[in-house]
């Protein structure tokens, strides 16, 4: 079944689609939600229980004032596509159980989704900690792109043979992608002519610094709010690094 506009409209009580800020889609047994790229200013979500079978979280990725997204027991199988969520800065509340992507290991689970989404402050039903934060930076699947299926239809993934030939065009185009995620517009090659060429300085080393210069130029067109989850991330980041450097001090000195 498809989310009609009349369906959304009546649910909410709302007058207009912009108008409309929380929506309660209880076992509707949806599986078209194409819908919410026209609801912006959506802020509360629910659309769990068995009867939707909702398999993608592409569907959300425009929604930037999202806070509270309830899709308990629908039909996701990939935790890879929780980043179209990443471009959600208001995003703190998350119920993602007893869907596919959840498997057999709850702890992995939780770890992975907390190192993709480090900004939630309830996954689930349960309160996050700091100490959750920092051990899915160090213990949480790395998971870099959404899904491959999904990929090719918002153009992240078009270029993927020219960008590993490529190192300066794979920054580009990676910066664009975490650009696009984040509801930014892109930027063209010439925004790029300090980077160092990885040709110069090795592959290593230059995709390195790529990065570094990505996330660079991001920060300057994040607001306040997305600043500190970045903040926050980091200094977790930083926790965790900070703990292995002193484990391997004291590793290095008991041998000698």
């Amino acid at each position: 079944m498809k989310l009609t506009p009349k369906l959304v409209l009546a649910k909410a009580k709302a007058s207009d689609l912009d108008s409309v800020k929380k929506l309660n889609c209880w076992g509707c047994n949806l599986t078209d939600i194409s819908i919410f790229a026209e609801i912006p200013n959506i802020e509360v979500l629910t659309l769990r229980y068995s009867a939707n079978k909702i398999d993608t979280l592409k569907n959300f990725s425009q929604c930037r004032r999202l806070s509270e997204l309830y899709l308990r027991k629908n039909l996701i199988e990939n935790l890879a596509e929780l980043h179209y969520l990443t471009s959600l800065p208001c995003l703190r509340v998350l119920w993602l159980s007893e869907n596919p992507c959840c498997g057999e290991d709850p702890q992995k689970y939780r770890l992975t989704v907390l190192r993709i989404l480090p900004g939630l402050h309830k996954l689930d039903n349960q309160v996050v900690t700091e100490e959750e934060l920092a051990k899915a930076l160090e213990e949480g699947e790395e998971i870099s792109a959404p899904p491959a299926s999904h990929s090719n239809t918002n153009g992240v993934a078009d270029h993927v043979a020219d960008t590993e030939s490529d190192p300066l065009n794979y920054s580009m185009e990676e910066t664009n992608k975490i650009r696009e995620q984040l509801g930014m517009k892109p930027l063209s090659r010439d925004k790029f002519p300090s980077l160092s060429s990885p040709r110069e300085t090795g592959s290593s080393l230059g995709k390195k610094s790529h990065a570094l210069d990505a996330v660079l130029l991001l920060l300057k067109d994040l607001n306040s709010e997305e600043l500190q989850i970045v903040q926050k991330t980091t200094e977790s980041r930083l926790r965790v690094l900070q703990r292995q450097d002193t484990s391997s001090e004291k590793t290095s000195f008991i041998q000698h």
